[in-house]
């Protein structure tokens, strides 16, 4: 059975619904907002209100982590490294493009997704005013080994030879381990030509006690028979995200817990131990 998706109607499923989270959340652009979207915050509410009481967070509460945690890393990067160029990979309705742009209007913001996807998001930003050459959308399929949506080809093509930030943020879980290690192996040896690179993604830990667990689990089968795909959690822990990390070629791995940034970003905390966590991998400048 190929690995491949064959088109982007099911992860748009969860695109609609975390771009209206965040819209909700005062994090987006009305230019973003969906019907379908703010159909999904409404049905989904009760499962999240129920998730939240019991497990002391829910889905809403990692997208908005998860994300936030993102920006501030990003946001170092361009002012502390130098760093002018980001790719935000599936990057559905994420508002980041947008709010990037908006702080720093040299940058040069690339947004690619699955075609269908794609197409989508450059027509929500053409009445923004920000497309342009320094604020594209493209086409991408990162399973792709060759041809004009492969990785290599959408970094030569929109990309100039200097460092650039790729985010990847609620894409990964949505392969198994052995499909996204191969994008992930080839995104390092692409990053590697490119010193003072980074990457930044989310993952998830499988919760220890017993009835959230199996709660996830339910979680991700849904998702997964919604979006075609197979939901996965990778790591057992921390370290283990690192090494493998590091096994593929990415230099200088780090885990962020949002319990580090209680206090200094504006996020909301979970009552345990958060189950997301987003990786950073780089490669120094020599």
């Amino acid at each position: 059975m190929s690995t491949k998706l064959a088109d982007s109607s099911g992860i748009s499923f969860t695109a609609l619904y975390t771009g209206a989270v965040w819209h909700r959340n005062g994090l987006s652009d009305s230019s973003l907002v969906t019907p379908q979207g703010q159909w999904l915050y409404t049905l989904m509410s009760p499962f999240e209100a129920v998730s939240k009481t019991i497990a002391g967070g829910n889905l809403r509460t990692f997208l908005l982590q998860r994300h936030l945690i993102i920006d501030h890393l990003i946001e170092q990067a361009i002012v502390q490294r130098g760093v002018h160029q980001v790719l935000e990979i599936a990057c559905g309705l994420s508002p980041r493009g947008l709010h990037l742009r908006q702080r720093h209007p040299h940058l040069h913001m690339v947004e690619a997704d699955l075609p269908d996807m794609a197409a989508r998001k450059a027509a929500k930003l053409a009445s923004t005013g920000y497309l342009g050459p320094h604020h594209q959308v493209t086409p991408i399929d990162i399973l792709a080994d060759d041809g004009e949506l492969s990785l290599e080809a959408v970094l030569e093509r929109v990309l100039d030879d200097g460092p650039v930030m790729v985010v990847t943020e609620g894409l990964t879980n949505y392969f198994s381990l052995e499909v996204i290690s191969g994008f992930w192996k080839r995104l390092a040896q692409a990053l590697a030509k490119r010193p003072g690179s980074g990457y930044l993604f989310d993952s998830y830990l499988m919760p220890e006690q017993p009835v959230l667990k199996g709660g996830i689990h339910t979680l991700s089968k849904v998702l997964g028979g919604m979006t075609h795909s197979q939901v996965s959690f990778h790591f057992d822990d921390d370290h283990q995200a690192c090494e493998h990390l590091h096994r593929l070629g990415f230099t200088q791995p780090r885990v962020h817990n949002p319990r580090t940034y209680y206090g200094t970003l504006p996020i909301p905390r979970s009552r345990n131990n958060p189950l997301v966590r987003v990786v950073e991998a780089g490669f120094a400048n020599p």
